[in-house]
């Protein structure tokens, strides 16, 4: 796996890469950076190139990464950024898996450029915008970020990210989860909070979508329930489903194998 940086016209992307052949971008989820696919970076599929960017404001340290316009970003913003990522790393004509909130960036990616997307991954993530309950959520999580940084947001938000099953049998990965919330700068996380609060619904224009897709959850997602999943197949065309078992929202480090082979398998 190498780490490499991305010069584009307004900024420096940093991405981590791995394997060779057939492109397939990684959309990392909030609060989090490419790190978060680093399971997967390590055991790329046979025949496929697996690229994880940082999207803007995350991760990046010092000059190179100084992040501009972060104060309007929004979730298709920071997809207008993934296809001019794609075209600079020479895939403009790849697969695109997104997590969470790089679901909501894959969505809004295919809507803009589906001809550049040959399938699409969605894993842990809904078509819905946020009720209004959830954007009073968001509000709230905005004025911890203000006064916390991401080191409170971590602490509020460990809960509900990992499954009941995980936080038993596997103590030490909320420790690991953590470590990839806090390196990033408040600015960063409360421009992804906006972002993530004000996107459109949706769910409109999933029967659009003609593209293969494969849509992952957990049975113990306490963020998006397996209930979301199941109307985005419905609404999809030859869209498939696969529940993990015993994994809550961040499936592809809660088990890593099985998040893998599902990838691996609808690869083929």
């Amino acid at each position: 796996m190498l780490t490499k940086v991305a010069d584009l016209p307004d900024r420096s992307v940093r991405y981590l890469e791995a394997g060779e052949g057939q492109p397939l971008v990684l959309i990392h989820g909030f609060p989090f950076n490419a790190e978060m696919w680093l399971p997967q970076l390590y055991r790329p599929a046979p025949g496929w190139r697996f690229i994880a960017p940082d999207l803007r404001g995350f991760r990046g340290t010092g000059p190179a990464f100084e992040d501009v316009g972060l104060e309007s970003v929004t979730i298709d913003s920071y997809a207008a950024d993934v296809l001019t990522f794609m075209s600079h790393v020479d895939a403009d004509n790849a697969v695109v898996c997104g997590l969470s909130m790089g679901g909501y960036v894959a969505l809004s990616l295919v809507q803009q450029a589906p001809h550049r997307v040959r399938g699409l991954v969605l894993a842990n993530t809904r078509a819905a915008a946020d009720s209004a309950e959830g954007r009073a959520g968001r509000d709230r999580m905005l004025e911890l970020v203000a006064r916390e940084g991401a080191a409170g947001v971590a602490t509020a938000m460990l809960p509900k990210l990992l499954g009941e099953s995980t936080r038993r049998d596997q103590p030490d990965l909320e420790d690991a989860v953590r470590g990839l919330i806090e390196p990033n700068s408040p600015h960063g996380v409360a421009a992804g909070i906006r972002a993530i609060r004000d996107r459109p619904d949706r769910v409109h224009s999933l029967p659009s979508i003609h593209c293969r897709t494969l849509i992952i959850c957990g049975d113990e997602d306490a963020i998006i329930p397996r209930t979301e999943s199941e109307a985005m197949k419905a609404a999809i065309p030859g869209a498939e489903l696969v529940v993990l078992h015993n994994i809550g929202h961040l499936s592809n480090l809660e088990n890593p194998i099985a998040f893998n082979r599902a990838l691996g398998q609808w690869l083929k």
